[in-house]
């Protein structure tokens, strides 16, 4: 039994990367879990036939389709969010706010008059920044202003739980940050997933100048479960993974798979011009674009500044990350596993394109 007295808890986005294994988590503590999911048949893919598991059919465009199986839970994990169409080419923010934002009002809301007072909510390393090589606390807060879109309606979000808080004193409520996110369930794909797929299928032509703050969204799930049972009110916490530039990340991939990692760097200049020519593709076929001017302008805004400081979820929460290339071999595992890659992939020393 957690510390907060959590029985049942209610989980958004639970086929996502982080939300099925924070389900699959919460099961291992022995809570019983109400999973949110958009498809009951991507769920079953996902899970299988998990005890303790509850598949909830909703979307976070409806909340007051799925609000009565909010009834009955003690703790609400918020881990859904609209992300990808944002750096596929063209303005989504109308989609972001209304999901990211204002289904977040609703859904705290629905939460609220069920009678659930205990929230951890998905927040994002967005949400904070610092100068270039900085390394960056909980403290160090990006302001809405001059942000992308999505990094706004993280902003935005996060604002919006704490108005809640404010309201309502009875409720308990803690943030955790991830950063980018790998690990093994990720059948949407994201990008990281997405990622790792190109890079077994040597589909990357280069090496672009980008940094990330890499985590196993494992470690994730662990911080918000460590969150609810030992964080304090109101506070954020990092889980962000550690700092690696996309040379650097390539080589670990290399090592650990055994498939040659691109040698060839790609300028800066270069991404633009691609990034231009794809959104032109895009406009023309109505698909959308690979890579977008917003994925290039986000890469180019937050190269180097991928350094946070886990100093507080280590001494508060406990939390640890394991390894990265512990990570990228149980991705890669999990893909083979699930006939996303053949089972031969890897095993060859094929290069890239040079």
């Amino acid at each position: 039994m957690m510390a907060r007295d959590t029985r049942i808890a209610f989980v958004t986005g639970a086929t996502g990367l982080l939300g099925n294994n924070l389900v699959r988590a919460l099961l291992a503590e022995g809570v019983q879990v109400r999973g949110l999911a958009r498809s009951a048949e991507k769920a079953r893919q996902q899970f299988g036939d998990l005890d303790g598991l509850d598949i909830v059919e909703g979307d976070m465009e409806d909340v007051t389709g799925f609000a009565r199986a909010l009834a009955g839970c003690d703790t609400l994990f918020h881990t859904a969010a609209n992300f990808r169409d944002s750096y596929y080419g063209g303005s989504h923010w109308a989609k972001l706010k209304a999901i990211n934002v204002d289904a977040t009002a609703r859904l705290l809301t629905a939460a609220h008059e069920a009678g659930i007072r205990q929230i951890v909510h998905t927040s994002s390393i967005a949400v904070v920044d610092g100068k270039k090589g900085q390394v960056v606390d909980e403290t160090m807060k990006r302001p809405a202003r001059g942000a992308d879109d999505y990094y706004r309606s993280k902003i935005l979000s996060d604002q919006t739980v704490m108005a809640h808080l404010d309201r309502h004193p009875d409720t308990f409520g803690v943030f955790v940050m991830p950063g980018w996110m790998h690990g093994p369930g990720d059948r949407g794909p994201t990008a990281a997933g997405q990622f790792t797929l190109d890079f077994m299928r040597r589909k990357l032509p280069g090496i672009p100048p980008a940094t990330f703050a890499f985590v196993d969204a494992r470690d994730v799930a662990q911080a918000e479960i460590l969150a609810l049972k030992q964080g304090r009110r109101g506070e954020h916490y990092l889980a962000a993974g550690r700092h690696v530039a996309m040379a650097e990340l390539m080589q670990l991939y290399e090592k650990t798979t055994g498939v040659a990692a691109p040698r060839r760097r790609i300028p800066a200049a270069a991404l633009w011009l691609i990034a231009g020519m794809q959104e032109a593709v895009a406009r023309l076929t109505g698909r959308p674009a690979l890579l977008s001017l917003a994925a290039v302008r986000n890469m180019r805004n937050e190269f180097d500044h991928s350094r946070f400081d886990p100093t507080k979820s280590q001494a508060e929460l406990g939390l640890s990350f394991r390894p990265m290339e512990k990570t990228i071999a149980d991705e890669v595992a999990w893909y083979r596993e699930n006939g996303m890659l053949p089972a031969e992939a890897g095993l060859s020393g094929s290069a890239h394109p040079a």
